[in-house]
Parts: C-alpha cells; structure tokens; sequence
C-alpha cells in the first residue's frame, strides 16, 4: 500500500486572470502562489515524502520543487510525468474561463476538449504508474481537474461524477491510499 499525498499547485497567474488553462496554457505561479506552495511544503514537512512526482508543467514543476525544498527532497530528484498534467482544454485553452464552464455545465464541450471519460483512463493510468516505484510515501503535484479524476478515482465513482465534486483549492493537500 502507498501512502499519496496529492498537492495541486499554487496560484497560477491564469488562476488569478480567471483564463482557462489545461495543458496548453503553460503559465507560472503568482507570488501568492510561490506563498501557498512553500505552506503547502512546511505542511509535508514530517510526512517522509520519499519520492515527489509532478506535472510537468511549469505551475506544478514550480510548486513540487518549492515543496522539495521545504521538506529537505532534492529539487533534482523530481519525476516528472505528464500524465499527471491537467486536463486538455482544447479550444479553451487561454480564454476566458467562463466561457469553458458554460459549455462545460450546459454539456456543449467542443471535441477538442479531452472528454472525462478520457482524463478518467489517463489518471487511472497515472496513478498505476507510480506502483513502479520502490518509495511508498509519494508527493504528487498535478492540477485542480486532476484533483477531481483523483478523488472519483479514489472514491469508485463514475467519470461522469468529476464535475460534481469541486476541485481543490491552489496548495490544497489530499491524501490517501494507493
């Protein structure tokens, strides 16, 4: 059994503009961000996080090697596996986030969107993934999508379900067993 600690990462300026961004939409993190990301790491601070696995985009790759260095993991060290990145929004990608929730929740997703079902496979996938690794107490550092695939996945629910739990909030801590 690993023990999985899910951290999704700080403030990204994206976040504060309100503009959609998956995997397409690389941005950083804001100050604010770079602060939520260095209180998540003092919060995994006693939790012997033997291995830090990322999205490799830069908002996560900013926030794990933030957290690594508050809790003394060598930023070096870092996996990084993208199918832990967010989701793929397509179109939306770098547009006004109201736009995606609309078409989202009136379910008029265009199909360059990855569908649930899709991001469902590849999180299902991400998570095996880390069953080749040796360490049984892992920090991954993906997005707040990925953290609503996680918690059906965790949770055995349908993929259809993702949208109706709310995704965390910026350096929000999930942990649970794998």
């Amino acid at each position: 059994m690993k023990k999985i600690y899910f951290v999704r990462h700080g403030e990204s300026e994206a976040n504060l503009a309100e503009i959609a961004s998956g995997q397409g939409n690389d941005v950083p993190l804001t100050n604010n961000g770079r602060k939520q990301a260095k209180l998540a790491g003092r919060g995994l601070k006693d939790k012997n996080i033997e291995l830090v696995v990322s999205s490799p985009l830069i908002r996560t790759r900013q926030t794990a090697e933030i957290i690594a260095e508050e809790i003394g993991y060598d930023p070096k060290k870092i996996v990084y596996n993208p199918l832990f990145a967010e989701r793929s929004l397509g179109i939306y990608e770098g547009g006004p986030m109201s736009v995606y929730w609309k078409d989202l929740q009136d379910n008029t997703l265009h199909a360059s969107a990855e569908t649930t079902e899709q991001m469902y496979a590849r999180f299902m996938q991400a998570l095996e993934s880390l069953h080749q690794y040796k360490e049984n107490t892992i920090l991954v550092v993906s997005h707040g999508g990925a953290s609503r695939a996680v918690r059906v996945i965790n949770q055995k629910l349908h993929h259809s379900k993702m949208y109706e739990l709310d995704a965390f909030a910026n350096a929000h801590i999930y942990e649970f067993e794998l």
